[in-house]
């Protein structure tokens, strides 16, 4: 009984696993059932074979005389200390490992990754690999060793071009890093701690970050540490889509979180060193500021968008092109600036002596300038004028009510200032304090209207609504910023 029981119990089972198997199936049936896509993951071994002979191992070295006292680190570990500003940890002197070193007085400084880009010995890497470096050694997977010759370096970019003396050497691909999607899968090939040949791999995590003025980084979740500096990111055709540069750590090791620079644009600067050996870039002559999301609905421009104008420089070509402190750049040729950092890449790509459209929003309109761009040059230490007290201050109702007393600017001031315009502040307490204006301030504009006299502003605060808050584009040392007045706060 107990196995005729059996029997019917299982044919039973059958019947019903065969009526609902039926019943699914059912054109119709009111039960959608997902359809299950089943993915394995993904074999990076044809990859490796691919491109693995064409990443290298780059090792420098320095004169004994020019070294740095290595604190008890390991050589690699002091790449990466050095790239991210970490604290190195110090050893009693007697305790300090000595470098080995040859007999020509060199000793090991560090290691770093790269790949070979042309089949006649250009390689690339990130700069600071090679940074400070008397030797540069270029090791390929077939365990030849070459001296390399630097071609150039750009250190905004971190890119860097190295020259070995060789031929018919395999090259990779270089791929389209605009075409990446998030969630992708990358693989990295590299040397980290000198480990040569170690592949990692991870997806991408996001792109367009913002961790340097020209460059919108490529994140992933690929495993960097240091040594794999200079080393390809791969997608899954064998194209190389970035340069492994940095790492976001708070231990001193890998956390998660990897960025490459994006190879059209390390390929942009590698082409221009190869020319020429350094990288022209283009400048206007601003300096610029993120666009807050208050100030841009208090000054009618809406979204939050585009890059502030805090400062013009004398005789620069934003100059001559009319932009005044105080403009929002909204279009760079036609292109949005979505924020700050998209005007210096786009000017910097910018072939100088060019001539380009700048749109810009003043004063609650758009208005198009033409502007010839200029070459960068190194950078300006900007002077700090400070404005003298004025004789006459002048004590105004609606001023007061802000915590405002100004006075009208001197001939002598303007002069100074190089200012046809503006209201000097004498003194700022109460809502205008906490808007952040202080004594010396300059008043180039207030809610979206330039005054040139203490009577303007007093004339235009009488008539602005109280309950709101107030634009001030004001001007201190040498730039401009925008700042909110709260009458009722």
């Amino acid at each position: 009984m107990k196995n005729t029981h059996w029997t019917v119990s299982r044919s039973v089972l059958a019947a019903c696993v065969m009526a609902a198997a039926s019943i699914t199936a059912m054109p119709g049936n009111a039960i959608a059932q997902p359809a299950a896509v089943a993915r394995g993951l993904p074999d990076f071994t044809d990859l490796v074979e691919q491109v693995g002979p064409a990443v290298v191992n780059i090792r420098t070295t320095e004169k004994i005389a020019a070294r740095v006292p290595t604190g008890g680190m390991d050589e690699e570990m002091l790449e990466f200390f050095k790239r991210f500003g970490l604290p190195t940890p110090q050893m009693p002197r007697q305790q300090r490992p000595q470098r080995p070193h040859d007999e020509d007085g060199q000793s090991s400084r560090g290691v770093g990754s790269g790949f070979i880009v042309s089949s006649d010995g250009y390689v690339m890497t990130n700069a600071h690999v090679i940074e400070g470096a008397d030797q540069v050694l270029v090791t390929l997977t077939d365990k030849r060793e070459f001296k390399a010759k630097v071609i150039g370096t750009d250190k905004r970019t971190d890119v860097a071009v190295l020259k070995i003396d060789a031929t018919g050497l395999p090259a990779v691909k270089v791929g389209d890093s605009s075409r990446l999607r998030v969630g992708e899968w990358v693989m990295a090939i590299g040397s980290p701690f000198g480990l040569e040949s170690s592949v990692t791999a991870g997806i991408v995590s996001a792109k367009q970050r913002d961790t340097g003025d020209y460059l919108p980084f490529i994140q992933t979740d690929v495993a960097i540490n240091p040594g794999n500096s200079g080393g390809p990111l791969i997608n899954m055709r064998g194209e190389v889509v970035g340069i492994n540069s940095q790492i976001y750590s708070r231990s001193g090791g890998y956390m998660g979180i990897a960025f490459a620079i994006p190879i059209d644009e390390a390929m942009r600067v590698s082409e221009q060193l190869r020319a020429s050996g350094k990288v022209t870039r283009g400048r206007i002559g601003v300096q610029i500021g993120p666009v807050a999301k208050d100030v841009a609905e208090s000054i009618g421009l809406g979204k939050q968008q585009g890059a502030l104008v805090t400062g013009v420089e004398a005789g620069s070509p934003a100059e001559k092109a009319g932009i005044e402190a105080g403009d929002v750049i909204t279009k760079f040729n036609g292109k949005a600036i979505e924020k700050v950092s998209d005007l210096p890449r786009l000017v910097g790509s910018t072939k100088p002596g060019s001539k380009s459209t700048i749109s810009v929003f003043r004063r609650g309109g758009n208005r198009d300038l033409t502007i010839t761009i200029a070459e960068v040059e190194p950078d300006k230490v900007a002077s700090t004028r400070k404005a003298t007290d004025s004789d006459s201050k002048t004590k105004l109702a609606s001023a007061q009510q802000l915590g405002l007393q100004v006075s009208d600017l001197s001939e002598a001031q303007k002069r100074e200032l190089k200012h046809k315009t503006g209201v000097l502040v004498d003194a700022a307490s109460d809502a205008a304090a906490r808007a952040g204006l202080r004594e010396g301030d300059i008043i180039l504009a207030i809610a979206n209207t330039e005054v040139s006299s203490a009577k303007e502003l007093e004339a235009v605060l009488a008539k602005a609504d109280k309950a709101k808050p107030i634009n001030v584009l004001f001007r201190r040392g040498e730039w401009a910023q925008y700042a909110l007045i709260r009458p009722n706060r």
